[in-house]
């Protein structure tokens, strides 16, 4: 069966988007779901977020240009038997100059994963998008089954949603990928204390309704500071507010997606 793919993406940076990237991948393969998170930022923050070294030719730069295959990149993460990840490195940052200069340049990446997609050892998939709509989210669109939307319960939450929302049906409308649809909202960065935050959570569900997951992610120094010791927040504060609701929010992905174990 061909692994779930995910796109988490807001072309908004400071959202929670590489957190929640990183944090669902592991909260998930805790579960006994086989994840891959792909790291397509060249700033590579999810590679050094769960402890890995921005090394030369260990991202999907060669593969995207046709050199190598996608699935000799894919590496264990620590002793899971069930986390992967594709790095991202600084190279990265000219793959869209080359991606331009090919045909089809927005499925590069799904034609790239394809075999990996559909090689029966992954449930999902989860990749990573630099906080840009450019060529490199574009291609993770095209690529994906689901795009979640990590959204910071914070003033103009939503300032930029419609655009991304535009460019999914865009997508849709063109038939770069027909099948993408819209997974699902997480709230990030929520302060249960801020009248604010409440607004802001109650206006984002009138607008989308039970796309808006239940889990919201809290406001966590812990949750800021794990990626900078290299470890997910179930590393670095497992008994924590900000691990238990990614837990909580791996249930929900499961549940809605009917991914089993």
């Amino acid at each position: 069966m061909a692994a779930t793919v995910f796109t988490i993406a807001n072309q908004k940076g400071g959202v929670g988007k590489t957190t929640t990237a990183i944090n669902t991948s592991y909260a998930l393969a805790a579960k006994g779901v086989r994840t891959i998170l792909i790291d397509l930022d060249p700033q590579a923050n999810a590679t050094s977020g769960l402890g890995l070294e921005k090394i030369e030719g260990s991202s999907l730069y060669g593969p995207l240009c046709g050199e190598g295959e996608a699935r000799d990149k894919i590496k264990p993460v620590g002793t899971s038997n069930c986390l992967y990840i594709i790095p991202s490195e600084v190279d990265m940052a000219a793959i869209e100059i080359e991606l331009v200069q090919r045909d089809n340049y927005l499925v590069q990446l799904r034609e790239c994963l394809e075999p990996v997609r559909n090689c029966g050892d992954y449930d999902v998939i989860i990749i990573d998008c630099p906080p840009a709509l450019g060529m490199l989210s574009m291609n993770s669109l095209a690529a994906a089954d689901y795009l979640l939307i990590a959204l910071q319960s914070e003033y103009m939450a939503m300032e930029g949603l419609g655009q991304i929302l535009n460019v999914l049906e865009k997508l849709r409308e063109a038939g770069v990928n027909e099948g993408l649809k819209l997974g699902g909202i997480l709230m990030t960065m929520f302060d249960q204390r801020t009248n604010l935050a409440h607004q802001v959570v109650g206006e984002v569900r009138n607008h989308f309704d039970e796309l808006v997951f239940r889990t919201m992610i809290p406001r966590s120094i812990r949750i800021s500071e794990a990626p900078s010791f290299g470890q997910s927040i179930f590393e670095y504060d497992p008994h924590g507010a900000g691990a238990n609701a990614y837990r909580y929010f791996a249930d929900e992905i499961m549940d809605r997606f009917k991914l089993k174990k």
